[in-house]
């Protein structure tokens, strides 16, 4: 099979040069916010660094303190949990909502609504609710449960292991982006295909996950990649309730970071940083590819 090439015309090629001086600018600011501090922050990786005197180059020595560090293996492990929690429970949750709310129920709007209210807050804010709702003497969670067992009493945040489980609930079930992320590709579908599944006899649970669930993959795909990353670079959550404990319990990456900043050790610092870089890629290239996200849909 013969491939045609598009023709580009000689007006049109003598255009590109207006496109690029208009892309310029943008990518003079890319390089300067971006690519150059990923540089800095890659090569002083290798460096032993107090952010005040010039770097000295001590090559892998960083990455083998950090592989050997105890609460670095707890935050890959608690990093684990948290990247198959977020993409079963927190975006499957949040595909569930969108779902209910393309079927246009009584109230729908206002539902919509209600969900998007909560997310609106930040995380901070969260933790410092979450804080209180786990709290032993006035939080609801244990009053409510001492109306059925008076002798209940856990500090949620302070003991192992529900400190992990309380943390978790501060982001599970606040899923409105990916709600509408997929919402958005759920009302793009056009509806000659819904009438001429049900001409053919399609049921309802047929058209989800025969028409419905395939032409939302790169919806469903971006969620999990927003999700899990956002897992990666988890700080107020766990700084503003346990602070990485008990014991490593809920220790990650960010914690591990800010506290080699604020130790002055700006290259075991970096390192961490660019293995938090290295892993929100390979999420990145592995969701690419399990949802064939660069294939076209339609």
């Amino acid at each position: 099979m013969k491939i045609i090439k598009p023709h580009i015309s000689k007006l049109e090629r003598k255009n590109y040069k207006w496109i690029y001086l208009f892309l310029l600018p943008s990518f003079i600011i890319f390089a300067t916010f971006y690519i150059q501090p990923i540089f800095t922050v890659i090569y002083t990786s290798f460096t032993k660094w107090d952010g005040f005197n010039k770097p000295k180059f001590i090559g892998l020595e960083n990455y083998i303190r950090l592989f050997n560090n105890a609460a670095f293996k707890g935050s890959l492990k608690n990093l684990l949990i948290w990247a198959i929690i977020a993409t079963i429970f927190h975006v499957g949750f949040g595909v569930l909502v969108a779902f209910a709310i393309f079927k246009k129920p009584f109230g729908w709007k206002f539902t919509r609504a209600v969900f998007m209210i909560p997310n609106v807050i930040s995380a901070a804010a969260w933790a410092m609710i979450y804080r209180f709702i786990f709290n032993d003497d006035m939080g609801m969670i244990n009053n409510l449960v001492r109306k059925f067992n008076p002798d209940f009493h856990i500090q949620w945040f302070y003991k192992s292991p529900f400190a992990f489980i309380a943390v978790t609930l501060t982001w599970l079930f606040y899923a409105v982006i990916v709600t509408l992320i997929v919402l958005n590709d759920l009302f793009a579908i056009p509806s000659e295909l819904f009438e001429a599944s049900r001409v053919d006899g399609a049921s309802n649970l047929q058209i989800v996950r025969h028409i419905q669930l395939p032409l939302c993959r790169n919806a469903i795909g971006t969620s999990i990649i927003a999700s899990v990353t956002a897992r990666v670079a988890m700080y107020e959550q766990i700084a503003l309730t346990t602070a990485g404990g008990p014991g490593d319990d809920t220790m990650n990456l960010p914690i591990i970071l800010v506290k080699s900043v604020l130790d002055l050790k700006y290259g075991y610092a970096n390192a961490n940083g660019v293995i938090m870089f290295i892993l929100g890629l390979l999420v990145l290239w592995i969701i690419n590819k399990l949802f064939r996200m660069n294939e076209r849909v339609y």
